[in-house]
């Protein structure tokens, strides 16, 4: 549950702030970015980010309540004489199971925060465990002939685990990952699997091209996938004879392709609209500054007429910085004629501060 004061940041879009307000009943929470803009935003499109201890870089702990270990021998009787009751036992949640999973698939993905701006964007990395199996891992990365761990421990079944930021000055150091990981299964018998061990190599130069981030089951947003077991396979058949390959293509099944989780029907893409004259018309000879803003606004009014029954739909207007007369007459009309729509400053990291977004209401 989100509450008032927690920092957030935004699942599906850039960007993030502290809680200001939540809407309880529409379940929706506002969100002051570093701007000081308060953005509405639905609470299942946040994610609360926990305060990091600046000297160990991980989450801090609540020790307000002391065990009782550590009771000083200075406290008082009556504080001595507290008598802790027992814990509770915790009930082993029962780990759902598919036919599919028993087939080990396990995939690494990185993800960039702004599929926009690919030549400076960091990348979140992340492991996937789309199986029946619990997975011990270990990722490392090379350092000349040796190796250094970055992230490692069990991953559950049919779930993907954030395993770093990958910043671009930090992006050279990925270019060969070692990849270690043994399946199994807790407190039951299992058909065993093949234990991962290979060394990646990383073609970085697919970082910066936009093809190389597509649509997957496991992102709402575009991701780059690499399948480890896929890539050992490949490299066993290339020290077998032909023969044997094809005897292997023949015998081996075609797997049965699993459903693509779809987005939701009710997810908008936001609408960029250009209200540069450049944009609308092919010369401007013969146009005074009159006659190119009477232009630009009319463009405005029609696209929300256009997307006026769209409730819901986010539209950005890109209308440059410049002497500000165009974004002064927007929200001019934003505040009497379309006094029903919320507006704010679109996100600054992608149109700095030449774009206002419109929320039809």
């Amino acid at each position: 549950m989100i509450k008032v004061g927690d920092k957030v940041r935004f699942l599906n879009s850039t960007g993030g702030g502290i809680v200001t307000r939540v809407d309880e009943k529409e379940k929706i929470v506002y969100v002051s970015d570093a701007d000081g803009f308060e953005i509405p935003m639905l609470e299942r499109e946040c994610v609360v980010i926990p305060e990091v201890n600046e000297n160990t870089n991980f989450p801090k702990k609540d020790f307000k309540s002391a065990p009782a270990a550590f009771i000083s021998e200075n406290e008082s009787p009556a504080a001595k004489s507290i008598n802790i009751q027992p814990k509770p036992e915790i009930t082993k949640e029962e780990i759902f199971e598919t036919p599919e999973g028993e087939n080990l698939k396990v995939l690494l993905a990185f993800v960039p925060e702004d599929i926009k701006q690919l030549q400076t964007t960091s990348n979140d990395f992340y492991l996937v465990n789309d199986s029946n199996y619990f997975l011990f891992y270990n990722i490392a990365l090379f350092e000349n002939e040796w190796c250094k761990s970055v992230a490692n421990g069990i991953i559950e079944p049919n779930m993907q685990e954030w395993i770093a930021e990958i910043k671009k000055e930090e992006l050279n150091a990925w270019e060969k990952i070692r990849v270690q990981i043994i399946p199994f299964k807790k407190d039951k018998t299992y058909r065993p699997q093949q234990v991962i061990d290979i060394d990646l190599k990383v073609n970085l130069m697919k970082f910066y091209k936009l093809h190389s981030f597509g649509e997957n089951d496991y992102f709402d947003v575009p991701a780059m996938m690499l399948n480890p077991l896929e890539e050992m396979e490949t490299r066993q058949l290339q020290n077998i004879s032909t023969e044997e390959i094809k005897q292997a293509i023949s015998q081996k099944e075609k797997p049965e392709r699993r459903p693509r989780i779809s987005k939701p029907a009710n997810k908008l893409e936001i609408v960029e609209v250009d209200l540069h004259i450049h944009q609308l018309v092919d010369t401007t000879v013969g146009m005074n500054n009159t006659d190119m803003l009477k232009l630009q606004l009319e463009k405005f009014e029609s696209v929300l007429n256009e997307y006026k029954n769209r409730k819901g739909q986010k539209i950005v207007f890109i209308h440059g910085k410049g002497e500000g007369v165009l974004r002064n007459e927007i929200e001019k009309l934003l505040r009497t004629k379309y006094k029903n729509y919320y507006f704010q400053d679109a996100s600054f990291q992608q149109y700095g501060f030449g774009a206002t977004m419109v929320t039809i209401r």
